[in-house]
């Protein structure tokens, strides 16, 4: 089985292999309706233990990647088969290259408009067998989305990539699933930007040593009192395992 999934304080993660993520994203295209693919950052499975959309959207998503180190760390502390980390930017190549060695479409939705027409050029000229049937710009208006959701359902892609300036985030798609044929929906929200060139993407060093975070606050000083988030999953993973512990007691005392 390619893809194994298990749970890290009851919140869904999956251990995909990097040689089979490009096999799994074929698989999907050939699954019928909505697919969605979620990347998982240790903020995103503190929200996702909580009773809301997001929740809702990680639980039924057909592929949860993991992007923190933290995840792993907990998976481990809680003696779970420990996941792989993707790199957001690195697992998205490695899909639109699957893609383009079957010859399917994708459709690219948020960013600005000169970014993303700048995104589109960039994608065809790297990926050439892939087809790009559609694109729409982020933090659009109320009144056209209707007609965005219309787009993509005729034009049915394998693959849409949707980024920033969509609200909803991993959840717009979700909560419209039963609007879609056939497409997998992703999102994340740098994707066109680095792909339109307006913004950089994390180096490989500072991701592969977990440093990413810095480089966050420095664009946003505010993102320092994650601190507290940070503190409030340790305490969890420790009565996690506490918990079990005990559960394991009160099993071989009565056997």
């Amino acid at each position: 089985m390619a893809v194994q999934r298990i749970e890290v304080l009851g919140v869904p993660v999956d251990i995909c292999l990097p040689q089979d993520l490009g096999k799994e994203i074929l698989k999907l295209t050939e699954k019928p309706g909505h697919k969605q693919i979620v990347f998982l950052s240790i903020w995103g499975l503190l929200k996702a233990r909580k009773k809301n959309d997001f929740a809702s959207c990680v639980k039924n998503a057909d592929l949860v990647l993991p992007i923190s180190k933290s995840i792993l760390k907990g998976a481990a502390f809680l003696k779970q088969s420990v996941p792989l980390r993707y790199n957001p930017f690195s697992a998205v190549i490695n899909m639109l290259n699957a893609l383009e060695s079957q010859y399917k479409s994708l459709y690219l939705l948020g960013g600005r408009k000169k970014t993303v027409m700048a995104a589109e050029k960039n994608v065809r000229t790297t990926f050439k067998g892939i087809q790009i049937v559609g694109r729409y710009v982020g933090y659009y208006p109320k009144n056209v989305e209707d007609d965005i959701i219309k787009a993509i359902y005729k034009a049915s892609p394998s693959l849409v990539l949707v980024s920033e300036g969509i609200k909803e985030k991993d959840c717009w798609s979700y909560l419209r699933r039963d609007k879609f044929s056939s497409s997998i929906f992703l999102y994340y929200k740098d994707i066109i930007g680095i792909f339109g060139g307006r913004r950089r993407r994390v180096k490989e060093k500072t991701f592969d040593r977990g440093l990413e975070i810095w480089d966050e606050i420095l664009h946003n000083p505010l993102k320092i009192f994650l601190v507290f988030p940070f503190l409030k999953y340790l305490i969890l993973l420790v009565c996690a395992r506490l918990s079990a512990k005990k559960n394991r007691r009160k099993v071989n005392e009565s056997k």
